[in-house]
């Protein structure tokens, strides 16, 4: 079913535009795929993979589609196959990455809602279900880094869905974070903690000793320039490594590290989850 004129006119001016002002696009079919931009992928005949080094099922000397494909040259945009894609299209999309941007797409409600308490204010888009929040700069794209939550930005695409409202902030260590994945807990053998000789005092309860470990620890927690949630889970695990063995840590010491966490921009629940993920691989 083809679109009518005004519709496939606006389209493809709005793909001129934003191409005028650096921004990568391409035109998507119903259903949000990619249209090819040869003639050889134009119907999708080869399964919509871009291909990037010739290989895999298109056999096109550079790439044709997907991310890939997307384009500032408007007479790619406005000639070749594309010339008659506009009036199938369904829609305009661009390549966050190839803008300089990061979209962290919200799916529903409740990732809304989490992202007004985890990450810093910036622009947002209207979606159907949800928002897209825009930071400027590039990072890796991952799908479902959370529930209702993907980061599209290299080697992706996001639908154009307007200007949005807002400023545009620099994109923070929150955000980078999302992608950085914690080892997966594996729970050792029990550890036995051999009695102290004569009923002595434990010697992690020296006051000097466990202060200086708990500043330490919040110490390399503030210093993370980049990939928090990892550090924070590193930090954790290092200090109930070394005094989480002998009840010497209290929920003060505990509130302090989380106090740090949640400074860089961690969440009350990643801090728990961290925390809870730190015990669990040492057998705690």
């Amino acid at each position: 079913m083809t679109q009518p004129t005004d519709i496939r006119t606006e389209h493809l001016r709005t793909a001129l535009s934003l191409a005028a002002s650096g921004i990568p696009v391409l035109p998507l079919r119903a259903g949000k795929a990619p249209f090819g931009n040869c003639r050889r992928c134009a119907d999708n005949a080869c399964g919509g993979r871009p291909n990037m080094r010739n290989s895999g099922p298109c056999a096109c000397p550079g790439p044709c589609h997907g991310w890939a494909a997307a384009t500032t040259d408007p007479d790619v945009i406005q000639s070749g196959v594309w010339r008659h894609v506009w009036r199938l299209a369904s829609a305009v999309a661009y390549h966050p990455g190839g803008a300089g941007v990061t979209v962290v797409d919200l799916d529903n409600a409740e990732a809304i809602a989490w992202a007004r308490e985890a990450l810093p204010a910036t622009r947002t888009v209207p979606t159907t279900r949800g928002e897209h929040w825009l930071y400027l700069g590039p990072m890796q794209s991952a799908n479902a880094v959370r529930p209702g939550v993907d980061i599209k930005s290299t080697m992706a695409y996001a639908r154009w869905l307007g200007l949005g409202i807002g400023t545009m902030t620099a994109l923070p260590d929150a955000v980078r974070a999302l992608t950085v994945k914690e080892p997966t807990p594996t729970r050792p053998a029990p550890v036995t903690v051999p009695a102290l000789p004569g009923g002595g005092a434990c010697p992690h309860r020296t006051p000097t000793y466990l202060d200086r470990g708990i500043a330490m620890a919040e110490q390399s927690i503030t210093a993370a320039g980049s990939a928090v949630h990892a550090t924070v889970y590193r930090t954790f695990l290092a200090v109930l490594s070394t005094h989480g063995r002998c009840g010497c840590l209290t929920d003060t010491h505990v509130n302090r590290l989380f106090t740090a966490a949640q400074a860089k921009g961690e969440s009350a629940r990643h801090c728990t989850d961290a925390w809870t993920n730190a015990l669990t691989t040492l057998g705690l």
